[in-house]
């Protein structure tokens, strides 16, 4: 892989430490996020296999900011769906995970990863 690859997938990242709901309903939204993400970056491109480090950045795009405990256990399903895509585990000491955060009206997960 020579040249990063950014998708942007309409999911909302929330503060999942701070919700009241039952745990079913966390658990499909978890898959849900976990496949958007997935999907979307093979409808990018394909990079199963690439055995080198990589840099892996998840933006939150919302209208109001959460801390950074909430943005990364919020961003968590959609790591998971990143290493699905890359068929690595997210612990993976050669990937480099990297959260922040913009403004925007609309909600939305920008996921780069680069060499």
């Amino acid at each position: 892989m020579s040249e990063p690859i950014e998708v942007v997938v309409p999911i909302r990242i929330e503060s999942v430490a701070n919700l009241r709901e039952h745990h079913m309903a966390r658990a499909r939204r978890a898959r849900a996020h976990r496949q958007a993400v997935h999907w979307a970056l093979r409808a990018e491109a394909i990079l199963k296999g690439t055995t080198g480090p990589l840099t892996i950045t998840l933006t939150r795009i919302a209208p109001r900011a959460v801390d950074g405990d909430n943005l990364q256990s919020g961003c968590k399903a959609a790591r998971d769906g990143v290493a699905d895509f890359l068929g690595r585990d997210d612990g993976d000491p050669l990937l480099n995970w990297l959260y922040a955060q913009e403004f925007g009206k609309q909600y939305s997960l920008r996921v780069r990863i680069a060499p």
